[in-house]
């Protein structure tokens, strides 16, 4: 296989989506722990913390802003179609996701396959904003 045969695999597919989504989990994380990560650093450092254990209470503090940043890129990365088509080239069994599969059923006319398949990738997102949801509370009742 050669290196445009490597472009048509899922590997590819999977890479295009995580440069989709870095960005976004980068930025909010960012501005997350920017936003009080000084002054949670520098209290656990005065309360006689390590440089690690200081960045660990950081990232503590941050972590629900963070799960945010990650349910935002999944949503970001769920709607894509345009980066998927052009990566994966939308070969049937091989390479078509959920994405591609309901624009071209909707493009062919056939909407109630296309309803059915985005009533799934909605179920889909809000079983996992349930789970992040989920860890969140059980973080809070700590």
């Amino acid at each position: 296989m050669g290196f445009l045969g490597l472009l048509y695999t899922p590997f590819a597919m999977i890479m295009v989506q995580t440069v989709l989504a870095a960005p976004i989990v980068a930025a909010l994380s960012h501005a997350a722990i920017t936003s009080s990560g000084h002054a949670v650093r520098d209290t656990a450092l005065g309360l006689g913390a390590t440089q690690f254990q200081a960045v660990l209470t950081v990232f503590q503090d941050a972590r629900y802003a963070i799960m945010a940043a990650v349910a935002a890129a999944f949503g970001r990365v769920m709607a894509e179609v345009g980066a998927v088509l052009m990566v994966g080239g939308n070969i049937a069994h091989h390479t078509r996701v959920m994405t591609t599969a309901i624009a071209m059923e909707a493009d062919k006319g056939d909407f109630e396959l296309a309803i059915a398949l985005g009533l799934i990738l909605l179920a889909l997102s809000f079983f996992v904003n349930g789970v992040l949801y989920f860890f969140q509370r059980k973080g809070r009742k700590r």
